[in-house]
């Protein structure tokens, strides 16, 4: 271990703690360091922009540097790769078929498919897009967009029925989704294709937005309310996890 980079990580650390930061005097003591020693290290952080030294108060606290490494660090994180690990834990606990999607250009988009162990022929694969209105990861995402772009997704690509179960009236669409964003999760029994009942957990970006959908398809005979609710409270909590490791700071389902 170096010294000294380990000090200034441990000053750093202790900042991070205190909203109006800590003098010279503080952090030597906590340190159980000279106050010379101190000042060198707090000099090099600041000229690295990693601490800032309050003008009227002379306590040294975090620098802006931070919110640029951070901005930069959540901007490259990669939601298939961050959710893979929580995908195949539920494929694994489901034996269904396992949905990842987002939301691209008034659509629902397919980026990740884990086909579980059980017999089940779907018409979603990778790349492919769908609608928004009658699957449980689009209506999911739906439920946690802004209405009014939510009435715009509905203006420009309707609402078209994909079987005799398919929502097809706007408001009880809107209804519909408010009702998910209540219990915060979505459900669609044979919405999209007969003989297939999902269920969809939102997953948050480090903003608080929308980020995307996960969803367990499998055959109504076998996703009936037993089975949903035995689900939910797992299937949530993995929607939460999945959320935290995108940056999100809050609860997956709650109001944002």
């Amino acid at each position: 271990m170096v010294k000294s980079v380990d000090r200034a990580l441990t000053i750093i650390k202790l900042v991070s703690t205190k909203k109006d930061g800590y003098g010279v005097t503080e952090l030597a003591s906590k340190l159980e360091l000279n106050k010379s020693s101190i000042f060198r290290l707090l000099s090099t952080l600041m000229e690295h922009g990693f601490i800032e030294q309050d003008a009227e108060t002379k306590k040294y606290r975090l620098g802006y540097q931070y919110l640029e490494l951070s901005s930069k660090l959540l901007d490259s994180i990669d939601i298939r790769k961050e959710a893979a690990p929580y995908l195949k834990e539920l494929e694994e606990l489901t034996n269904e078929v396992i949905h990842l999607v987002i939301y691209s250009q008034k659509e629902a988009v397919y980026i990740e498919k884990l086909e579980g162990n059980e017999t089940l022929r779907m018409h979603s694969q990778v790349g492919k897009r769908a609608p928004m209105h009658c699957t449980s990861a689009g209506k999911t995402i739906l439920a946690y967009l802004p209405e009014g772009e939510v009435r715009e997704i509905i203006n420009q690509k309707g609402l078209p029925p994909h079987t005799d179960k398919t929502i097809t009236e706007p408001d009880k669409l809107m209804e519909n989704i408010k009702e998910i964003r209540y219990r915060g999760y979505g459900i669609e029994r044979e919405e999209n294709e007969v003989g297939i009942t999902c269920i969809a957990v939102p997953i948050f970006n480090f903003r608080g937005e929308i980020a995307g959908a996960i969803s367990i398809s499998g055959p109504s005979i076998r996703m009936g309310e037993e089975r949903m609710n035995d689900l939910k409270n797992k299937f949530l909590d993995i929607g939460s996890r999945v959320s935290r490791r995108l940056g999100y700071g809050g609860n997956s389902g709650e109001e944002v």
